[in-house]
């Protein structure tokens, strides 16, 4: 008997240990009085309940609500004796520096993975605050109907065209990543919350980005491209291209960038060159197929590298 009361005084002491030590880490409630701030913000606080920074357990109950409201509002006391006079410290109004509204977010998010570089990152440096793109207390539960959304979430692309309109425009065009089909996301290839590598991505270089989807464009190839090694972008728009395939230009348009006077005519476009001329070959009309349809890809189809033997390999013929 003596063991079991022993134990039982024992497990009571750290019982109570425990809620005091909990207790303790516990944002201690700020408000003066048992209103909560309901009373007032009723349409901030329905949609904070409903988000992934509502306190879980004690909803509802004033201390709760108003120990909420304080960890990043501050201290509401003041506002709550007198709304009309004292305003919280922290209001996330527009004209407060950027880093100081970043910095109450940064108090629990610091820790993130994603956060590593945000100080590093374009849009930590262009003053971006974290309200610009996420809801710090919740949205609505009603759905947003738009077009391509089939939840009542919007996608994603939604958000970033906000500040990146010329790159809206890109999406929009013929050829284009599945971005407003909700098949590719811009954090897909971008890191918005900061990195090291040219345009926040999430790869080290823009190939390595664009070869996580596009396997087998990786080689290694007997016969490389050298355009293709060096980088994607020297051919292709990532966001969308009114040509073919993303293209930058329209082949061999594009092609000639480079290979200029190169075993084939320069002047494509001439008036003997580019397309079927009627006549015979006589008389300077014979019909020329060489830029037809896919033009220079007719032939050499490898574009991206080639692993066959000969010259059908260095010319990317196959």
């Amino acid at each position: 008997m003596r063991v079991r009361a022993f134990i039982a005084g024992v497990c009571a002491s750290l019982a109570a240990m425990f809620a005091a030590n909990a207790a303790a880490q516990q944002p201690a409630p700020s408000a003066a009085s048992a209103q909560i701030c309901a009373t007032c913000h009723q349409e901030y606080v329905n949609t904070f309940e409903k988000g992934p920074h509502a306190a879980r357990g004690a909803k509802g109950t004033p201390a709760a609500l108003n120990a909420e409201c304080a960890a990043c509002h501050g201290d509401v006391s003041a506002h709550l004796k007198d709304p009309t006079k004292a305003k919280p410290p922290m209001t996330f109004a527009r004209t407060q520096p950027a880093g100081e509204q970043n910095a109450v977010c940064l108090k629990c998010h610091q820790q993130a993975r994603q956060l590593t570089f945000w100080d590093s990152g374009k849009h930590g440096l262009n003053d971006v605050t974290c309200g610009s793109c996420h809801s710090i207390h919740g949205k609505g539960t009603a759905p947003r109907i738009g077009p391509f959304v089939t939840t009542q979430r919007a996608l994603e692309y939604q958000t970033c065209n906000t500040c990146h309109a010329q790159v809206r425009g890109q999406i929009l065009k013929a050829s284009h990543h599945p971005i407003i089909e909700g098949k590719v996301a811009c954090s897909d290839c971008h890191n918005p919350h900061g990195a090291l590598s040219p345009k926040m991505l999430k790869s080290e270089s823009v190939n390595d980005q664009c070869l996580s989807c596009h396997a087998d464009k990786r080689g290694p190839f007997v016969f490389q491209h050298p355009a293709v090694q060096e980088n994607c972008l020297s051919c292709h728009q990532p966001h969308g291209s009114v040509h073919n395939n993303l293209l930058n230009e329209k082949v061999p348009n594009l092609c000639q960038d480079c290979h200029d006077w190169s075993r084939h005519p320069g002047t494509i476009y001439s008036g003997n060159q580019g397309f079927p001329q009627p006549g015979t070959a006589s008389t300077g009309g014979a019909s020329n197929t060489r830029f037809i349809a896919r033009s220079c890809l007719n032939c050499h189809n490898a574009i991206h590298g080639s692993n066959a033997p000969a010259n059908r390999g260095k010319f990317l013929t196959r």
